[in-house]
């Protein structure tokens, strides 16, 4: 390797007429944006009103289409939990209307005052919040993403462009149509809400080529996508992560409600980021056996170490001897990770080794132990006797979510609306001078 290869990284590229479409739409996001950055709440409510009952017009068309790509899909020999991600269906549909409808409902971020003060001079000195702009977003097989950024971008007072990915196309062109056509009934800019899909991977590598146009990017999906965007883009990018969440199981547990917790975490939907993927048991904990026996009852396939796999009644098709790998891996499947740890003091130096800084879950009835685990884990969320499955927008109040944030800078945790604003100083004076 020679000295430049070592100092210069690669530059991506894209066709010059895809990089021309696509800061001509950026644009028109940023003329959108501006509208939108001093529209009233209310003007906000209704458009989002009106995607909300759009959706419900539009759902067969929607499931028309989500059908057509789901079929694409397993052609191609889609992972199930990705076929799962991809689909549709009219509880799902039920679900993005009531995240609009919420969202409407929901305080108006923009204007807010964070903080404040009258200096001795007289200056009145004021941080109040305001739209990022335009918030572009990458993400795969996730249809519902595209309603909920939509509809965050619109109440925050931003535009979206959004890259929602191939397998999703026909789902998505579908959505955005009509969160467009409700946009222009509501007196707002079509062009508040746009997708690059019609160009492919290059859509998506011009938006992150477009500094100056386009204000932050979320990338939200596999390792593979978000590190992708991480190394490449030119833009602000708020680095949402993968979730190889853990739980541990402390020895005071209560043993049904332990179970109930474990299991849920791991199977109400394994293919989502805050699905658990590891259990650390306490040696000895009395809730143990009945915790394994409820996951093998509810499908899931444990990768075990020697300890868990005796409590487990012993290695077999369905409890496998652990790999080394395994400890690292975010399944986003019916298979978890099982490890006998000592005392808690050895599972939280398992987390801060395999940790992604998502959620990490401790179920105990011991409240000092409890106050330990949340003092000492770094992550974005720590839980205590609760499902993993609540770190999400729409459950924590947040209306509905652009994505899981990992890193600390800006914004940790779920992306509301509040996480797409930054904020604008305003000095007030009567005719204050330095000299």
């Amino acid at each position: 390797m020679t000295d430049t290869d070592r100092s210069t990284p690669s530059v991506p590229t894209v066709p010059r007429e895809v990089q021309e479409a696509v800061e001509a739409m950026a644009d028109d996001a940023r003329a959108a944006s501006r509208v939108l950055a001093t529209a009233h709440r209310s003007h906000k409510d209704t458009a989002l009103r009106r995607m909300a009952e759009g959706i419900d017009a539009g759902r067969s068309v929607i499931l028309e289409a989500n059908a057509r790509d789901l079929a694409r899909g397993r052609e191609k020999g889609m992972a199930e939990n990705l076929l799962d991600r991809l689909a549709l269906d009219d509880a799902r549909i039920d679900a993005l209307i009531t995240a609009l409808h919420e969202l409407a409902g929901q305080t108006d971020p923009v204007g807010q005052i964070i903080d404040g003060q009258t200096l001795p001079n007289g200056l009145r000195v004021s941080r109040i919040r305001v739209p990022m702009g335009v918030v572009g977003a990458i993400y795969e097989a996730r249809p519902n993403v595209t309603v909920d950024i939509a509809g965050l971008a619109v109440k925050s007072g931003n535009a979206a462009m959004l890259r929602g990915g191939s397998a999703a196309q026909e789902t998505n062109t579908a959505l955005v149509g009509i969160l467009r056509d409700a946009l222009d009934a509501a007196g707002f800019p079509m062009d508040a809400v746009q997708s690059v899909d019609e160009y492919g991977r290059d859509g998506a590598t011009a938006l992150m080529l477009a500094r100056g146009r386009v204000d932050v990017l979320v990338p939200r999906g596999g390792r593979g996508l978000i590190q992708s965007v991480v190394a490449n883009a030119r833009v602000p990018v708020i680095e949402t992560g993968e979730g190889n969440v853990h739980i541990y199981l402390g020895a005071s547990a209560p043993e049904q409600m332990a179970v109930d917790l474990v299991v849920d975490s791991k199977t109400d939907k394994p293919s989502a980021c805050n699905s658990a993927e590891t259990l650390l048991i306490q040696e000895g904990a009395p809730a143990a056996e009945a915790v394994l026996r409820g996951l093998l009852e509810a499908g899931v396939r444990l990768h075990a170490d020697e300890a868990a796999a005796r409590l487990a009644g012993g290695l077999s098709e369905q409890v496998l001897a652990a790999q080394d790998g395994d400890w690292a891996d975010e399944s986003l499947a019916l298979e978890m990770s099982v490890r006998v740890v000592p005392d808690m003091e050895e599972a939280l130096r398992h987390i801060q080794r395999h940790s992604t800084g998502h959620t990490e879950l401790i179920i105990t009835n011991d409240l000092a132990e409890a106050d330990e685990f949340v003092s000492r884990v770094d992550a974005a969320t720590v839980m205590v006797n609760s499902s993993t499955r609540f770190t999400d927008g729409g459950q924590l109040g947040l209306g509905a979510e652009v994505g899981i944030s990992t890193q600390k800078l800006h914004a940790r945790g779920p992306m509301g609306m509040t996480e797409l604003t930054t904020s604008k100083w305003v000095v007030r004076g009567q005719g204050q001078t330095r000299g």
